[in-house]
């Protein structure tokens, strides 16, 4: 097989035919998101900016862009493109971010700087909404969805409240287990009750092996405790800045396909 029929077959093919992900592309996504948060967290130290509470505030419009955007385009709202799905969405969306960033670190600082930043991002999400509004008349609202959806995540939060309760580690690090564990609901009732796929290969290969979609809140387990502990224990000498990064980069890759889950499967009536 050429360099160019390899290529084809494991990255452009899966995006080009909605295949899902391969081992191959999995590694390789795995490799460059793993190189872009240490060129990121390298990129706000470089601009004095802190990764704060304050910060991930302002940055949540641009959080919710990537999911909303990746909705709409499996909505038939946007076009399918190797720009508007998974990786390459994800990539203009950061764009969007640093440059919005560039520009608020222009003209503001300290907390206006922030301020600015979450408006900017404010402004490019309310785009996209009035673009969901204007084709609502296409929308068929999957109101039962709700039915199944609530009372499992219930159950899944509750979970992560009682471990909680008595593990400091999943204590420490709340946030990222009930967003993953959202996540991971999301998955699991697409599947189980209204015949969607899971796109993942690990995933996929757990739920080939255990039977059930419920395998997706393992596969959450088995990721986040071991990458929480590194984290939390060998590097809690490091840049509480570069931890801060890490985590948040940990939340985006739960919330980000959780919600896009949540709005396909909800409004895909």
């Amino acid at each position: 097989m050429s360099l160019g029929g390899f290529f084809e077959r494991y990255f452009v093919d899966p995006i080009r035919y909605n295949q899902g992900y391969n081992i191959v592309n999995t590694t390789v996504y795995a490799i460059i998101l793993g190189i872009a948060v240490v060129l990121l967290y390298k990129f706000l130290k470089r601009i004095d900016v802190r990764v704060n509470e304050e910060f991930f505030k302002a940055l949540m419009p641009y959080i919710l862009l990537g999911p909303l955007m990746r909705a709409m385009t499996d909505l038939g709202m946007l076009p399918r493109t190797y720009l508007t799905v998974s990786p390459g969405g994800y990539f203009v969306i950061a764009g969007f971010a640093i440059a919005a960033l560039l520009v608020a670190r222009r003209y503001m600082e300290g907390a206006r700087l922030y301020g600015l930043y979450r408006d900017i991002g404010l402004l490019l999400l309310s785009g996209l909404l009035f673009l969901l509004v204007i084709n609502y008349g296409r929308l068929s609202i999957r109101w039962s969805y709700l039915l199944y959806f609530v009372p499992v995540l219930t159950v899944a939060e509750l979970s992560v409240w009682l471990a909680a309760k008595k593990f400091d580690l999943i204590k420490n690090n709340g946030i990222l287990f009930y967003t993953h564990f959202y996540d991971a609901t999301t998955t699991f009732v697409g599947l189980q009750f209204f015949g969607f796929w899971e796109q993942h290969v690990l995933a996929r290969k757990l739920i080939s092996i255990t039977g059930t979609p419920a395998a997706m809140y393992l596969e959450k387990l088995l990721i986040l405790l071991p990458v929480v502990y590194i984290l939390d224990r060998f590097m809690e000498d490091e840049d509480p800045d570069l931890i801060n990064f890490v985590k948040l980069a940990i939340f985006i890759l739960g919330f980000g396909p959780g919600t896009r889950n949540l709005l396909i499967v909800l409004l895909r009536g």
